[in-house]
């Protein structure tokens, strides 16, 4: 078996984009990177925002290659009409007010506010993830039709673990493996657990 791990531009060691890309940006570099390695027959795995980008892959027509399986891990994908909280609306109020005296004094602001990848990313990243936050993907769910397998930890804080049941039941031929004391980063929280079911799901006929 051959694994590649790709790195996303902007995340890992790759250089982030010149300018906000979409999903579908995203979709398109790993049509061109498995085009380009002249792959016949691949699995796909995706982590979060990974994932994202697998659900919209899979529903992509007259594609070079046949998918044979997917793995969804803590994936992102599904949008949540939320009420802001006083602070976010708040924020919605100084940040455009914020951007008009400085916009190094934005950006520092904006290390200190949301979550962890939110703080950590840099501007143009930033503006990549409230992006993708705002596209939901729930209708594409219905069409997956590949055997899929959904990882979750129950205590993910980032994605919550309603969302892997919601996945289990709108893409037909799919499965969870809900880890009790897994956030959302199962693989680091129990590595030896994960490799096992990825190791019988990919294997099995």
């Amino acid at each position: 078996m051959t694994v590649y791990a790709l790195d996303f531009p902007g995340f890992g060691k790759s250089d982030e984009p010149t300018y906000v890309w979409s999903i579908d940006d995203y979709v398109d570099l790993v049509i061109q990177f498995i085009n380009t390695l002249d792959i016949k027959k691949i699995s796909l795995i995706g982590h979060s925002f990974g994932g994202k980008v697998i659900i919209k892959l899979v529903n992509r027509k007259d594609l070079n290659f046949k998918i044979d399986k997917i793995v969804l891990i803590s994936s992102a994908g599904i949008k949540h009409d939320r009420k802001p909280t006083f602070r976010q609306k708040i924020y919605k109020i100084v940040f455009p007010i914020v951007k008009k005296i400085s916009l190094k004094l934005l950006n520092k602001i904006k290390t200190k506010v949301g979550s962890t990848d939110y703080r950590c990313a840099t501007p143009m990243m930033r503006d990549i993830l409230v992006k993708h936050i705002h596209e939901d993907l729930k209708d594409l769910l219905p069409s997956i039709n590949k055997p899929t397998l959904i990882i979750w930890g129950e205590k993910d804080e980032a994605v919550p673990y309603s969302d892997a049941l919601y996945m289990a039941q709108h893409i037909k031929d799919s499965g969870i493996v809900n880890l009790e004391n897994s956030g959302h980063f199962p693989f680091l929280d129990n590595p030896y657990l994960i490799n096992k079911v990825l190791e019988s799901f990919l294997k099995k006929d």
